[in-house]
């Protein structure tokens, strides 16, 4: 009887055991993941080479914010990170015309 109640256990446990996925999940490929990968490569740039229109969007957006360093991307996407009148830090994103790019 004992060796039964065993069995019935460990069938039960197979058996339940069999109901969740074998195999992980196939990877999911999306159109366009290759250029999404080559905007984020950005190379630093010392901060008096950026666009007057872009530190105008600074001052007029984030009064205060000073720029700890600045980076360029092929796409002439610019990556600031700055800290902000409250001593808080951020990462921006902004195009060559002054327009924020959220990423």
């Amino acid at each position: 009887m004992k060796s039964e109640m065993k069995n019935l256990v460990f069938a039960t446990a197979l058996a339940v055991g069999s109901f969740s996925p074998v195999l992980a999940s196939p990877p999911i490929f999306h159109d366009g993941i290759m250029e999404m990968i080559h905007a984020q490569d950005f190379t630093e740039i010392e901060r008096d080479k950026l666009p007057e229109a872009v530190t105008t969007a600074l001052e007029k957006d984030y009064p205060g914010a000073e720029i700890d360093s600045a980076y360029i991307n092929d796409e002439s996407e610019y990556k600031l990170e700055v800290t902000l009148a409250d001593d808080s830090t951020e990462e921006l994103y902004i195009d060559v015309e002054g327009n924020w790019i959220d990423m």
